[in-house]
């Protein structure tokens, strides 16, 4: 066996996926999410709101914002010819200060990683990188007075890019290192092992199991295992055993309708916000001005009150 793979499924046995104790948000805190285009296609984010709001959040009046963005790095790296030389990778830190200051969180998850070795081989450089991305941020958060929330990088699916297959070790060495923080009381949710986990353990029955097409981005059951060591952190831990987001859901009493609303309201918030809080990623859609995007927040927040009514669920 590889010695990534040793290293990881010792992660897995000294450091479990599974927060012992619930640490969901307070009543109107405000949560962040930032993370690269995984982050930004959001389903994860909407598996997780969708469930939080359905269940113990429900009636808390937290507010759940999703400004990740697509090519982002936080180790400030960029490979030759990104995007077919139009523009570089994005840096986080270039707007992490805005972002900060105009939505004022309580509280950051954030998702890195992916894109910060860019799919090349194992390097000291390219890894010390990505670490002093990670205290920059660590700092960046904790001084604006706000917590954070690690969400280790995703599976790299190297069957769907055998010409760098070496890029699952790479992430699973980021994501060691990032698991061993705790020791230092960072707060860090184990999406890799999670991940890793999971796929392989379905490719014992189906050898060719993937949720990754182009090796990167998750399909729907990708998401939802990104999802599910959440919902644990957030202390839904029966409910993150579920097989998808439509199982958890129906364990709370809601169903599909329910999560289109929820999507719906994140993609305007998301929208709207990387507009006014600027960035330098040609391609990403213009949101609405905020006052007009809180109004359309409003409009689909009452049919998620109708939509609860009809459950027989208070909304309150």
């Amino acid at each position: 066996m590889r010695l990534w793979k040793w290293m990881l499924l010792g992660l897995l046995g000294v450091f479990p996926g599974w927060a012992e104790e619930s640490k969901l948000p307070a009543k109107g805190e405000r949560v962040l999410f930032l993370g690269d285009s995984i982050t930004w296609a959001g389903d994860y984010v909407t598996d997780v709101i969708s469930w939080a709001e359905a269940g113990p959040c429900r009636g808390l009046g937290i507010t759940w914002l999703n400004l990740g963005l697509s090519s982002e790095t936080v180790s400030g790296l960029s490979e030759e010819g990104h995007a077919g030389g139009s523009f570089p990778r994005p840096d986080l830190h270039e707007r992490l200060g805005r972002v900060l200051e105009k939505t004022e969180p309580d509280r950051v998850f954030a998702c890195y990683g992916m894109n910060c070795g860019i799919q090349q081989p194992w390097s000291e450089e390219r890894f010390s990188k990505y670490r002093d991305g990670m205290h920059r941020l660590k700092r960046a958060v904790e001084e604006s007075g706000a917590e954070i929330v690690f969400l280790t990088p995703p599976y790299f699916d190297g069957t769907k890019a055998p010409d760098k297959a070496y890029y699952t070790e790479v992430l699973a060495r980021y994501a060691a290192w990032l698991v061993e923080q705790r020791r230092e009381g960072w707060e860090v949710i184990d999406v890799n092992g999670a991940m890793t986990e999971a796929i392989l353990k379905r490719r014992e029955t189906e050898p060719g199991f993937s949720v990754q097409s182009d090796a990167v981005h998750p399909n729907a059951a990708g998401h939802w295992m990104m999802a599910a060591p959440v919902i644990a952190y957030l202390g839904g831990k029966e409910v993150a055993a579920a097989g998808s987001i439509d199982a958890a859901l129906a364990a709370v009493g809601m169903g599909t309708a329910w999560r289109e609303l929820c999507k719906q309201r994140m993609v305007l918030q998301r929208d709207a916000w990387l507009t006014a809080t600027g960035h330098q990623r040609p391609g990403v859609p213009v949101g609405l001005p905020l006052v007009e995007m809180e109004a359309k927040v409003a409009a689909i927040e009452g049919r998620m009150r109708a939509l609860m009514a009809e459950s027989g669920q208070s909304g309150d």
